[in-house]
């Protein structure tokens, strides 16, 4: 551990090193949100080494975001080490809520990289509109062809990858007109079980999905209209790291826009947009060999929602605001069957059809104070409601809370100022915010809900009052033609901070359960993530791209908290001439030392691996054929990491092939 500290302080000071001898004026574009670049309408995108990878692998570039993985599908994305109650993912700003309990439904799940344009990752309450958050925001934005090019264009794209024989077959197709554009897309991946590094059949890692998504808009003088879908459905999804799979993971996700760029007055742009989005989760055992009792788990989540978010600038003010809202409706239920068919079966409501309510509004307010420093304030405030509308489900709660209402309303607020500073070369920026959200579903609601991390059994607690978080953060970044590097810093002081605490007077109901927990609230938690970028470019075809992370956390008990990154590191050496590109690459973590017991982990060891990847493009006139190919984890390293659910290890060598064809307009 010594040796790698070394080496971040080697690297630190040979980058500001560096930055001194290059300095020159000039004055570098804010960046706010960490933004990862996917592809372009109507273009296969040629700057990735595997472009049919899952959107789980592409997120997992940001130095913000990392991975709770429970299989080798839908992996549940956190943002500064912080899982999805105490942050927001959106999809082109939807709203989104998983209807499984055991969280194998993320927002992520839905949508694929085919049909993706970017990913704009907020940390903290800066830059995040879409609603209350803590640990910061995901919004997953969708390729759209109203920018490009008149007429048709499309391409057809397909791979394979041998571990666990992987097929994936995707086509999409876009056309615009001088008023009028389409883009739909569809992506197919079937997958077996894959090996871990020792040749070893990872079981129950299997799945099967289908997505299709379709986008049409009409354009009019300075107005807009706009209607898209999503499809998605999965099938036969096995969950290694749980005792249970998945027969059934459908989503339809739908949205009505209309947007406005008035040519005069005080309102720049105006987006308003209506949606509605169904989710139908089934989980069950009947795949899984000697279960001591045979169970089926649906789950159900819809969701109604709205935003009208708009811009304006007045001198030296760039103001935006947000006013959202939605409607969800959260169901989940499990039936257990004893092995003796004389015995009744079991029914019970663990997610007992909760309402949830939400209005608020956001504004923000960017101040240009001289021409190298300016100041964003932003903040929001908005009425949360939670009501338990099915009297089984109510009943069943207040055996623990007597006095407990069916309704629980809550006002949350935020607000966070951030000034930045920007001369020659440098950015520097520093932040500070406060911010509160409400519990989730599952932490006031939970009824027996089974945790097979910790082997607990959790109930909610509907007595809980808001979370709050205090945050400050800097960031600095350097960059001229060959350098590129920067540091980013977060801080939380969380306080009243959810968690589970075993409670010994309850008994649980899960067989082999390990005893029940009750969400409480502990009196504070602290949270520090931050995170190192150089890269060097060493002439115009060649580049090294370096990133090392790190993250803390302890809870008022001075115990870890769980989830919480050591150090981690990914190297990469790139070449690019002409349609030819290749790439060595390198990553890996640290030993796991500052791991929490009493939260249901374990000690994970050290590793590192190596990927190397090519790719060529074959260009004929508007046609284009483009073939990668690599090998991941190129040494067949048996590993697991420090987000894999229940040591459950990690890939082993896999070699894959992807093959597209497109047509430009």
């Amino acid at each position: 551990m010594k040796n790698q500290f070394y080496v971040v302080f080697v690297l630190l000071t040979t980058t500001f090193t560096l930055a001194q001898e290059h300095m020159k004026d000039s004055i570098l574009p804010v960046r706010l949100n960490e933004v990862i670049l996917i592809g372009k309408p109507s273009q296969v995108n040629q700057k990735q080494v595997k472009p049919l990878a899952s959107l789980d692998e592409y997120l997992q570039q940001s130095g913000r975001i990392d991975m709770i993985k429970r299989g080798s599908y839908a992996w549940e994305p956190m943002i500064n080490n912080m899982a999805t109650e105490r942050t927001i993912v959106t999809i082109d700003g939807m709203r989104i809520f998983g209807a499984c309990t055991d969280k194998m439904d993320p927002v992520t799940s839905y949508v694929e990289i085919s049909n993706l344009s970017e990913a704009t990752i907020s940390s903290g309450q800066v830059g995040s509109c879409h609603g209350p958050t803590i640990g910061g925001s995901l919004d997953l934005k969708r390729l759209r062809s109203n920018q490009a090019n008149l007429g048709w264009s499309g391409s057809l794209s397909s791979g394979f990858e041998f571990n666990n024989r992987q097929r994936i077959l995707s086509g999409m197709v876009h056309f615009k007109d001088s008023s009028w554009y389409a883009d739909a897309n569809v992506t197919y991946r079937k997958a077996d079980n894959y090996k871990a590094g020792n040749g070893e059949e990872i079981l129950y890692s299997q799945f099967q999905k289908m997505n299709a998504s379709m986008i049409s808009g009409y354009q009019f003088q300075n107005k807009l209209i706009e209607g898209s879908v999503i499809f998605d459905e999965a099938n036969n999804v096995g969950y290694p790291a749980l005792p249970m799979d998945i027969s059934l993971a459908r989503a339809v996700i739908t949205s009505l826009k209309y947007e406005v760029t008035p040519t005069s007055g005080l309102i720049n742009h105006w987006e308003n947009k209506l949606y509605f989005n169904t989710i139908t989760h089934f989980m069950d055992d009947s795949k899984r060999p000697d279960v001591p009792i045979r169970m089926d788990m649906p789950g159900w989540s819809d969701t109604y929602g709205y935003y009208s978010k708009g811009k304006t600038t007045k001198e030296k003010h760039h103001i935006q605001f947000n006013v959202n809202g939605f409607y969800n409706r959260s169901i989940a239920e499990m039936t257990m069957y004893p092995n003796n068919p004389n015995e009744n079966a079991m029914f019970m409501y663990t997610w007992p059809d909760i309402r949830t309510l939400y209005n608020g509004i956001y504004l923000e307010d960017e101040m240009e104070l001289t021409c190298h420093n300016s100041l964003k304030l932003n903040g929001s405030f908005g009425f949360h409601q939670n009501k338990v509308a099915n009297e089984f489900g109510l009943e069943s709660l207040q055996i623990f809370y007597p006095e407990m209402a069916n309704q629980q309303n809550r006002l949350l607020k935020s607000i966070s100022l951030h000034y930045k500073h920007q001369i020659k070369h440098w950015n520097f920026s520093v932040g500070s915010g406060f911010g509160e959200r409400a519990p989730s579903v599952t932490e006031g609601y939970a009824f027996y809900i089974f945790n097979s991390f910790d082997l607990f059994d959790y109930i909610g607690n509907p007595n809980l009052s808001n979370e709050k978080s205090m945050e400050g953060s800097f960031d600095i970044h350097y960059k001229t033609e060959k350098i590129k590097t920067g540091i980013t810093f977060s801080a939380f002081h969380l306080l009243d901070y959810i968690i589970g605490i075993p409670d010994e007077t309850l008994s649980p109901m899960t067989i082999g359960a390990s005893g029940v927990k009750i969400y409480k609230q502990l009196s504070y938690a602290n949270l520090m993530h931050s995170s190192f970028q150089f890269d060097y470019r060493f002439t115009d075809y060649l580049t090294w791209n370096t990133k090392l992370q790190y993250s803390y956390g302890k809870d008022s008990e001075d115990r870890n908290l769980p989830f919480i990154s050591p150090l981690q590191y990914q190297s990469q050496v790139q070449y690019k001439k002409n349609q030819f590109q290749t790439e060595i690459n390198v990553r890996g973590n640290a030993t796991q030392t500052n791991y929490s017991p009493f939260y249901g982990e374990n000690k994970t060891p050290d590793y590192a691996i190596l990927n190397v990847s090519a790719g060529y493009n074959f260009k004929w006139n508007a046609q284009k054929v483009m073939v990668n190919t690599g090998i991941e984890n190129l040494f067949d390293s048996y590993y697991t990491t420090f987000t894999d659910w229940n040591n459950i290890p990690r890939m082993g060598r896999n070699v894959f092939i992807n093959l597209s064809y497109a047509i430009e307009n």
